[in-house]
């Protein structure tokens, strides 16, 4: 069946289904979505550690059942010692090994801060220790490696097997692990338990900082203690656009989630409503296109932007754009940012609390290095760098460098309250605007607007074609119309990770609460 889960008093939508339960079993305990999230991001570092872990970053759009919704960048800079002299004779930063591992990890700040928030909006606040538990459970006594880990760690077996740390966490036996396999992590529980017991500002500002450090340094990273020590989740003012459905938000700067919604603003001034398959993908793509244009033009670190975003995003700037899209003929087409590894999540809780967030380290496995008796693997995030003085995106210490993660949230004219995303790096923005589209603008029952085929304009995992990729359950029809309009197609397998694991929940007025997960991932829809 390809229906959505319904449910009155809570909704946890993961990529993994343990995440899930774990979110759930907070909302069983009276606690409120934040608290939920904040459980399940600990569970989900644990069980699919390939994609996000405590060495990333996280970023939090929360919607209050009334007032305005608050954004929460919980993304780390560059390190002090991380200048262009550091990479002399480099061409570019590398994707793996210490000197790739240039940014604070950001992602415990997030869950310090969302926690705070959690606070402020009054209630009994349920322990830290109740929110890891399961999360350190996991680590400690072990989980099932998911397909997803054991082909990424395949896949990517050349480039990180070396990497520090690399082989004592993730090659147990000195082999890749099959899918099924029991997978344990001492150290990560360890460093759990000490995060419980001493609090999450030990992180940046206490023994476990003091011992991150000195491990970075012992491997050449470019981050200090004095790097740690500054780093301070910030909150924002979400980007927003006016959209005739509603008003949808999405994440600032570093985020593109100038993206997200300069697509959906875009397309808004076109007919979608009764667009056809092939029509619905063009016009999206098209808007794509000139959506990255803004993105690549515009967004880095929001100390030295020289536009402000929300400016960009009114509807006559937004309709000049819709202007330039030919419906019978594809744009040409650069390049793109390119692929990138992060989990979304959805929780929604009994009072109308909602919250849509992101938790990554950029690729798979991130840098690659594991700092040694922490079972923390570090993000590569900072090679999205420039080594060109010049470049929007230039290297610079304490610089936060340019993010592809922008988890997104609506309030519909309807009364129904969304949270939605995916991960994907380039194909976020993409997958927002299928399941934005489909279901609020073209009336596709949910789990169906998520299961059904979908795209992504630019690369895939270790390729350098920037063609607009299919997945292959769509039909002929369809394919052969987006050739005729000009569209370089390739075909995917039916269900691709390549187009990203996507979530979505609704809120609607009569208080249920409706979710659907993506069935190309190891993930769930739970509810009570």
């Amino acid at each position: 069946m390809n229906q959505s889960n319904m449910a009155p008093q809570g909704m946890a939508v993961t990529p993994h289904h343990l995440a899930s339960e774990s979110a759930l079993g907070i909302l069983r305990a009276g606690g409120n979505a934040i608290e939920a999230m904040v459980a399940a991001a600990a569970t989900i570092a644990v069980v699919y550690p390939h994609m996000n872990g405590l060495g990333g970053d996280g970023f939090w759009l929360i919607v209050p059942p009334g007032g305005e919704p608050v954004a929460i960048d919980a993304s780390g800079a560059a390190g002090s010692l991380a200048d262009l002299d550091f990479y002399a004779g480099e061409s570019h930063i590398p994707h793996r090994g210490p000197k790739s591992a240039l940014t604070v990890a950001g992602t415990v700040s997030g869950w310090s801060e969302a926690l705070a928030v959690s606070g402020e909006y009054g209630g009994e606040q349920l322990p830290l220790a109740r929110l890891l538990n399961d999360a350190i459970r996991y680590a400690a006594d072990g989980i099932p490696i998911t397909a997803s880990q054991a082909e990424a760690t395949a896949s990517k077996y050349a480039e990180l097997a070396e990497q520090p740390g690399f082989a004592t966490t993730f090659l147990p036996g000195n082999e890749i692990p099959k899918a099924g396999s029991r997978f344990v992590q001492p150290d990560l529980a360890a460093t759990l338990i000490q995060l419980v017991e001493e609090g999450l500002d030990t992180f940046y500002r206490g023994p476990l900082a003091q011992r991150l450090a000195a491990e970075m340094s012992q491997l050449g990273m470019p981050i200090t203690l004095e790097d740690l020590n500054r780093q301070q989740a910030k909150r924002r003012t979400p980007l927003r656009i006016r959209h005739q459905s509603g008003d949808i938000y999405n994440m600032t700067p570093p985020t593109q989630g100038l993206v997200s919604l300069a697509i959906l603003g875009i397309t808004d001034h076109l007919t979608m409503e009764d667009a056809d398959e092939a029509q619905t993908i063009h016009r999206i793509v098209e808007a794509t296109k000139l959506a990255f244009g803004l993105r690549d033009s515009h967004i880095t670190d929001p100390r030295f932007m020289r536009e402000e975003m929300q400016s960009l995003l009114t509807s006559d700037r937004l309709k000049q754009l819709a202007d330039r899209i030919d419906l019978n003929q594809a744009a040409p087409w650069g390049n793109g940012k390119g692929p990138g590894d992060t989990v979304w999540m959805g929780v929604m809780d009994s009072s109308g609390l909602s919250v849509s967030f992101i938790q990554s380290i950029y690729h798979e496995f991130g840098s690659g290095v594991v700092l040694p008796g922490t079972g923390i693997t570090w993000q590569n995030r900072g090679a999205s760098f420039s080594l060109d003085a010049d470049h929007l995106l230039a290297l610079a210490p304490g610089k936060q460098p340019f993010h592809t993660l922008n988890p997104a949230a609506a309030r519909l004219n309807d009364g129904r309250t969304l949270v939605y995303g995916s991960m994907g790096g380039d194909g976020q923005p993409q997958t927002q605007a299928a399941i934005f589209t489909r279901h609020v603008v073209q009336g596709m029952p949910l789990q169906q607007a998520l299961s059904a085929p979908r795209w992504l304009l630019g690369r895939t995992w270790g390729q350098l074609s920037d063609s607009l990729k299919l997945e292959g359950r769509f039909s002929a029809e369809t394919i052969n119309a987006l050739q005729a309009l000009g569209h370089e197609v390739e075909l995917l397998p039916d269900f691709s990770e390549a187009v990203g694991h996507a979530g979505a929940i609704v809120r609607h007025t009569n208080g249920m609460l409706e979710g659907a997960f993506d069935p190309r991932s190891n993930g769930s829809a739970a509810g009570f």
